[in-house]
């Protein structure tokens, strides 16, 4: 994912946490706060160390990112969105964090359409 589509200040963790909507999922929970007065929406993901070594982190962060660049055009502009991975995530297959994240998107109704591409 682009650097441009990440959130990198903890500043801007805070306000979507603390101004933001959030819904939640057994594996993760979704925070969005509307207007960040940007042409693109902004990403970006938690983990902490209940869900495992640096290396299961990093690997559920990889998971999450992907998920969200197949639905980057559909995905409604102008928000800043925050992800935290909920413990149970770290034995989670794929398809299981892809649809965990399609779903939160759908019910934050931040989707513009329900297609994706192919993956093969």
């Amino acid at each position: 994912m682009q650097r441009r589509f990440r959130l990198r200040e903890s500043d801007d963790f805070q306000q979507v946490r603390q101004q933001g909507r959030s819904w939640s999922h057994t594996l993760i929970v979704l925070y969005v706060k509307d207007a960040n007065g940007l042409a693109y929406s902004r990403f970006g993901i938690v983990t902490n160390k209940r869900i495992g070594s640096a290396v299961v982190r990093n690997r559920v962060k990889r998971l999450i990112r992907h998920a969200l660049r197949r639905r980057l055009e559909a995905i409604v502009q102008g928000h800043d969105l925050v992800i935290i991975a909920r413990a149970p995530i770290a034995k989670a297959s794929w398809d299981q964090v892809d649809a965990a994240v399609e779903q939160m998107l759908k019910r934050a109704g931040l989707l513009k359409t329900a297609t994706l591409p192919a993956l093969f």
